[in-house]
């Protein structure tokens, strides 16, 4: 529950973070940079995605090839991923494997050649051109953009085909040795191991190179004055891929408890307004859903369906009127309980799993976010009350202010059903 988790930062300016889970035989190992799309100019969209997937193809010492032979005879899973403000690499396997794993891994981070870049800009090409096939995905991005306007946050992570297509190994390198600076690097684990273990295995090989100088030199501020936009896709599809949202909150404002809260009210639980009312009362979609992301300094709401064309204009119509409801109408108690306990339970059944505590604990760190334990996260969730859920949805959900995007056939179509839900078309 976080209450055994030490903290140290090193000479260099690397910190490490660890939980001790004695009654686990596993360890999960985070190694997190500050930097992600956020932080690219437009014409670099997309390197920080790409150079995660550099570090897989090679270091002083070992071959893309025996990198995976030596995480396959752990029985490691072995993964990255790159987020808006975020890079990780991270793995979980034995407790015993901890020496050799840490070694390899700190080398693929910190130490990659860049071998095979040819060979990989084909791979995160077709990524690109997956990405583009699955319109359920894209239309995220799609509002993003459509949110935030030209705004670094209103980006695709995974960057354009251009930009791919022309990165050499010296972009990728000098990129790297700008971002990947000891100040902006956290280590997290989490599992059975000992702080002091993990904090001289950081000390003997998390020694990044001296030329990151600006770990956060171009992360551009806030978005300004935020307009709602409609954006349109046209594409042959099945479904119209339909998502409204409009600015959240930010990552280490008070009111994300509340929020989260409010979320699993309208869109994200199997009992909530959105869930029961478009797909289970009245079968109008498969797909049907509600979200919020936080970053440091603002934040994004949203909610998305999947309809056939036929059903456009009602599924659209459901959503003004839940919009409108919990924009008016105070939610009643035993909804915002089921909702509170739906929230804590998810907290709670996520800290069995090692991964999602080194998760919890590097990510905090690295965002400069409060760490709480379990029961402080459950005290404040339990603090919230009906009158803060209906000040902060008076905040973030009206339709009015909201920006929408689709992918589908028929623009007008589109832009026809939004008409009566107040988004402006």
């Amino acid at each position: 529950m976080l209450e055994d988790h030490k903290v140290t930062t090193l000479e260099s300016g690397v910190r490490v973070a660890s939980e001790t889970l004695p009654s686990v035989r596993s360890v999960a190992v985070g190694l997190w940079v500050r930097v992600g799309s956020r932080d690219e100019e437009y014409g670099e969209a997309g390197i920080s995605h790409f150079l995660e997937h550099m570090l897989f193809k090679g270091t002083g010492g070992l071959n893309a090839e025996q990198i995976a032979q030596v995480f396959d005879a752990f029985g490691a899973d072995v993964n990255a991923a790159t987020s808006k403000e975020a890079t990780v690499l991270h793995a979980h396997f034995l407790d015993e494997h901890l020496d050799e794993a840490f070694r390899v891994m700190s080398d693929m981070f910190l130490r990659s050649t860049y071998a095979d870049l040819e060979s990989e800009r084909d791979v995160v090409l077709e990524e690109i051109a997956m990405y583009e096939d699955e319109p359920q995905d894209k239309v995220h991005d799609i509002l993003s953009a459509a949110v935030f306007g030209e705004h670094p946050l209103g980006r695709p992570v995974i960057g354009r085909g251009d930009v791919i297509a022309s990165l050499t190994s010296g972009d990728v390198s000098s990129y790297h040795g700008r971002r990947y600076d000891p100040d902006a690097i956290v280590v997290s684990a989490a599992g059975n191991v000992e702080h002091a273990q993990i904090e001289e295995l950081a000390r003997r090989w998390m020694q990044p190179g001296t030329g990151g100088s600006e770990p956060n030199g171009h992360r551009p501020g806030a978005p300004g004055d935020v307009v709602p936009r409609v954006a349109f896709h046209s594409k042959e599809t099945e479904q119209y891929h339909i998502c409204l949202g409009g600015p959240g909150i930010a990552r280490n404002d008070e009111r994300r408890f509340a929020l989260a809260i409010l979320d699993a009210i309208l869109g994200g639980s199997s009992s909530s307004r959105l869930f029961q009312e478009i797909r289970e009362k009245r079968g109008l979609a498969y797909a049907v859903y509600s979200w919020s992301s936080q970053y440091t300094d603002t934040g994004q709401v949203g909610v998305y369906v999947g309809t056939r064309e036929d059903n456009v204009a009602k599924a659209l119509e459901v959503i003004g009127t839940e919009l409108e409801r919990i924009c008016s109408d105070p939610v009643g108690e035993d909804e915002l309980s089921r909702a509170r306990e739906h929230v804590k339970g998810r907290l709670a059944l996520s800290m069995e799993s090692t991964a999602s505590r080194m998760n919890r604990l590097g990510r905090s760190l690295l965002m400069d976010t409060p760490l709480l334990t379990l029961d402080e996260t459950i005290e404040r969730l339990d603090a919230v009350d009906a009158d803060q859920l209906l000040e902060l949805a008076r905040e973030l959900y009206p339709a009015t202010q909201m920006s929408a995007a689709a992918i589908g056939r028929d623009e007008a179509r589109f832009r026809e059903a939004l008409d009566p839900v107040g988004v402006a078309a």
